[in-house]
């Protein structure tokens, strides 16, 4: 059986984060999309509202898993006995970011990964774009799933009436 783990922060998960897990679940006989912290990144969501986020995202993936890990991603691999991790690529700017990565990791560990290119419609879309569009009033509805885009509004309602 082949397992991937399709690691990233999903702070909010995007309709570019789940076209890479379609596709991805098509290739792997399981994949875990599993959500860490990365503490050079804000967070808009807490850890266990970006894991029910994702689990609604993909309930109609009969082979995705939604998990929480943190530490190594490698490390996480291993547990899991994951033989690749999937990353997807909008462009150069993410190849150059990921390709050291993925170097390292399978220099850690022998795990693979495997790029996978967003469709090009959805190419633009990144979460830390969809939260400041959306937190300046702009329309993001088309870029992320429905339940993502209600909590994504009541969020930024919430620290917009705090201040």
């Amino acid at each position: 059986m082949t397992r991937a783990v399709c690691p990233g922060s999903f702070d909010p998960v995007t309709n570019g984060h789940v076209d890479i897990f379609r596709r991805a679940s098509a290739l792997f006989d399981e994949l875990i999309v599993a959500t860490g912290t990365n503490i050079s990144k804000s967070r808009l969501f807490e850890p266990d509202e970006r894991l029910e986020m994702l689990r609604e995202a993909c309930a109609d993936l009969p082979n995705v898993t939604v998990m929480g890990f943190t530490g190594l991603i490698v490390d996480f691999c291993r547990e899991m006995d994951a033989q690749a991790i999937v990353k997807g690529l909008r462009g150069g700017n993410d190849y150059e970011y990921e390709l050291p990565m993925a170097q390292m990791n399978a220099h850690q560990t022998g795990v693979e990964t495997v790029f996978i290119p967003t469709t090009a419609s959805l190419g633009y879309v990144s979460s830390s774009l969809v939260k400041e569009v959306a937190a300046l009033g702009g329309n993001v509805s088309e870029l992320v799933p429905p339940a993502v885009h209600k909590r994504l509004v009541e969020r930024l309602a919430e620290r917009t009436g705090q201040e």
